[in-house]
């Protein structure tokens, strides 16, 4: 599967986040995830490992019991079932990874 970007696609998941997947696999699923200032991704979980890549903007992202701040660059994995949370400080364009698949983001 290939993907040239473009900016159709996106869908708001809760208020100030939006998300598009990018490509997927059979066992990988790329998402680009665009995060207003000053929006809140509430604590949850669920059985997919994550792993993360911050394009630009800064946010401060919980994973578990540790808080980190987040900057262009910086990246990140959530391990599957561990309870995380995102704040974005500024506009920020987040790049993330899902395994298994996350078959309700392929739309």
């Amino acid at each position: 599967m290939f993907c040239k970007h473009d900016q159709d696609g996106y869908r708001e998941t809760i208020p100030g986040i939006r998300m598009k997947t990018v490509v997927y696999g059979e066992k990988t699923l790329m998402t680009e995830f665009l995060l207003e200032g000053g929006s809140f991704l509430p604590a949850h979980n669920h059985l997919h490992e994550q792993t993360g890549y911050l394009i630009s903007g800064k946010i401060f992202l919980t994973i578990g019991d540790e808080r980190l701040e987040v900057n262009p660059g910086d990246s990140w994995n959530i391990p599957g079932e561990v309870s995380h949370s995102a704040e974005a400080v500024k506009d920020s364009v987040a790049v993330e990874v899902f395994s298994p698949r996350r078959d309700e983001y392929i739309i």
